[in-house]
């Protein structure tokens, strides 16, 4: 159960205290995650609800008034529900997990419908059901009821999934929206429509998109050193400091 501020005013600033500090960490491991197909992993981390507050706080899903309308309603039984659910994810019973979720998704909230959702489509994508992982992020990002953060998730998730069979064009116009500076999946999604760009042989818009997000301090440093060695093939100049850059190189050379 979630402790209960005595005030609402300590309940908001607490709220605001902990998505400030917590999301920023949580933006960061789905990032990597998306990349080795690990978003069970991250979901199981960070997806442990104490009440609704923590979900909201995580995944920066509705803010304060979402919190403060349902919390009483979603925190038992959903809250539980969905945790439930991840034990047994975590537990490597991908088959209960994903029954346990179906409850969730035919009765909860948007916010833990799409949870659910996601999750599903981690749990197919896992056990290599790259189609129907795919079918149910689609769902997901189309959903106008989830919140935007999912959706977003969704989209990205979807389309590295189906990338080898959407033409560049169909991915550029998926994702260009979300590759942009100070977009949470700045990274992920520019990194994929850069290769889109690249297939459909428009190396110079690829290049200075590889750069970007190579010079990108938000962006993880393992996606940066593999959009800068994209940009560097393209006759791209992505270092913004080279010697900062030796530095990062030198440990994962010397392994």
């Amino acid at each position: 159960m979630a402790l209960r501020p005595t005030t609402p005013q300590s309940r908001s600033d607490q709220f605001a205290a902990r998505q400030a500090a917590q999301q920023e960490v949580f933006l960061r491991e789905v990032d990597d995650a998306l990349r080795e197909d690990q978003t069970i992993d991250v979901l199981r981390k960070w997806g442990r609800p104490v009440g609704a507050v923590v979900l909201a706080g995580l995944l920066g899903l509705a803010g304060y008034l979402w919190y403060d309308n349902h919390q009483k309603t979603v925190a038992g039984e959903q809250g539980e529900a969905f945790t439930k659910a991840l034990d047994q994810v975590e537990g490597g019973n991908l088959k209960a997990g994903n029954e346990a979720l179906a409850p969730i998704v035919k009765s909860s909230g948007p916010g833990y419908q799409a949870a659910a959702r996601t999750m599903q489509g981690a749990i197919a994508a896992q056990q290599g059901k790259a189609d129907e992982a795919a079918k149910i992020f689609a769902e997901v990002a189309a959903d106008t009821k989830a919140p935007q953060p999912f959706r977003d998730l969704a989209t990205v998730r979807e389309v590295s999934l189906k990338f080898d069979t959407l033409k560049p064009q169909q991915v550029i116009d998926r994702l260009k929206p979300l590759a942009v500076p100070g977009n949470p999946w700045f990274g992920n999604a520019g990194e994929l429509l850069g290769v889109a760009y690249m297939n459909k042989g428009d190396n110079a818009q690829a290049g200075a998109l590889f750069a970007s997000i190579a010079k990108d301090k938000t962006v993880p440093e393992s996606l940066r050193r593999r959009v800068r060695q994209l940009a560097g093939q393209l006759g791209v100049d992505a270092v913004d400091d080279p010697q900062d850059a030796i530095v990062k190189v030198a440990p994962a050379t010397a392994e």
